[in-house]
């Protein structure tokens, strides 16, 4: 029975089990367009251009490769540039907490940050 693995804990629990497993991090910044819905107020935009800090893990665990994508955090790209700054600020206090889970259960990957 294959089993699916869509979450850093699947993995974090695989070590734990005392499977071999390695990481390789990528980060991107996405861009979207969210759209209005009917009954917005007039004053309002139909679409706001929004960003997300998403890190893609690549998981190996013997021949198996799994791919789990997390978003870090999202904001508005009209934003104050300070704004923006606190939010990758964020995002990094986040990726941390995620890679001192990797380490305590010694899964080895190179740190990144935004």
């Amino acid at each position: 029975m294959a089993i699916e693995f869509g979450r850093i804990e699947d993995f974090i629990a695989l070590a734990r089990e005392g499977k071999d497993v390695n990481a390789e991090v990528e980060l991107r910044k996405q861009i979207l367009t969210q759209k209005g819905y009917p009954g917005d107020t007039g004053d309002m935009k139909s679409e706001i251009d929004m960003y997300l800090l998403i890190g893609v893990y690549t998981f190996r665990t013997g021949n198996e490769i799994r791919h789990v994508s997390k978003v870090y955090v999202y904001g508005v790209l009209e934003e104050a540039p300070g704004v923006f700054w606190v939010n990758v600020n964020i995002a990094n206090a986040r990726l941390k907490m995620d890679y001192q889970r990797l380490k305590d259960v010694k899964i080895t990957f190179e740190e990144k940050y935004f």
